[in-house]
């Protein structure tokens, strides 16, 4: 149990929006999501708010290929489609911020696409607005299309190498959640199969039976999110998939230190 945790949540852009419908925002799942915020600080914890793309992202970019940068054959298409989709991430942003502000939480908000460049953990760009944001303030950041040095020119960001980045350079996160859209965890087989079953702990040591629907995600799915928190789980002790339509999971979590999810373990 901590009774003064820091935690850096990821709401995922499956939990957020609905993926198969271009730009369709879940307004009451992100109202659930403020109110989980509030809730959090008005306990004393500290958050920090990475979401992911959805549908406000993954479909354009999938279409347009930006995740492989720059392709000569359709390279203006391309251009006109990254500041499209900066738009429409900066769109998704402020549906979220917006509903944390109703909450009346003070947010610091930062745009990737403004202060970051390369793709994967090791992109550059300074993340002490971030790791050094008051208690009091929740810094908001999400998954986007930076800049890329030539020949790319151009790739995506994704929201898990944004975690990976901030729980290695904070002091002070405790607690390291990503909040899933469809599942309860991480599952025995994907979660259409009916034998599916919740994996209460997993280490990078195990094998799981995961699908990668690479037509509606641009960015790696579950198996990047397991790469991602098994690099976490260096440095942060507590690292969960949860259910982010059961945000009572949280609060659980933090009140007995367990609740109904997966524990990423070294």
């Amino acid at each position: 149990m901590t009774k003064m945790a820091h935690l850096l949540i990821k709401f995922g852009g499956g939990l957020i929006t609905d993926k198969s419908a271009m730009k369709t925002a879940d307004v009451d799942v992100i109202t659930n999501l403020a109110n989980l915020s509030q809730q959090l600080l008005s306990q004393g914890h500290a958050i920090t708010i990475v979401h992911g793309a959805g549908s406000f992202g993954h479909l354009k970019a999938k279409k347009w290929k930006i995740s492989q940068g720059a392709d000569q054959a359709i390279l203006t298409e391309q251009i006109h489609a990254v500041d499209s989709i900066r738009q429409d991430m900066l769109e998704l942003d402020s549906i979220v911020c917006e509903a944390l502000e109703q909450q009346n939480i003070e947010i610091r908000n930062l745009p990737p696409s403004q202060w970051a460049r390369e793709t994967g953990p090791n992109f550059t760009g300074s993340l002490t607005p971030i790791t050094n944001c008051p208690r009091d303030i929740v810094a908001v950041t999400f998954g986007d299309v930076v800049d890329c040095d030539l020949p790319k020119r151009f790739g995506i960001l994704s929201g898990d190498d944004l975690m990976v980045r901030i729980a290695q350079e904070s002091q002070s996160i405790t607690h390291c959640i990503f909040l899933l859209g469809d599942t309860e965890g991480l599952l025995s087989a994907p979660p259409s199969d009916q034998s599916a079953e919740l994996i209460p702990i997993w280490k990078p040591s195990h094998e799981i039976s995961g699908v990668h629907d690479s037509t509606l995600d641009v960015t790696g799915g579950i198996f990047l999110k397991l790469e991602s928190a098994a690099m976490i789980a260096q440095n942060v002790e507590h690292v969960w998939f949860l259910d982010g339509r059961k945000t009572d999971r949280v609060l659980q979590l933090l009140a007995e230190g367990t609740t109904r999810g997966t524990r990423i373990m070294l």
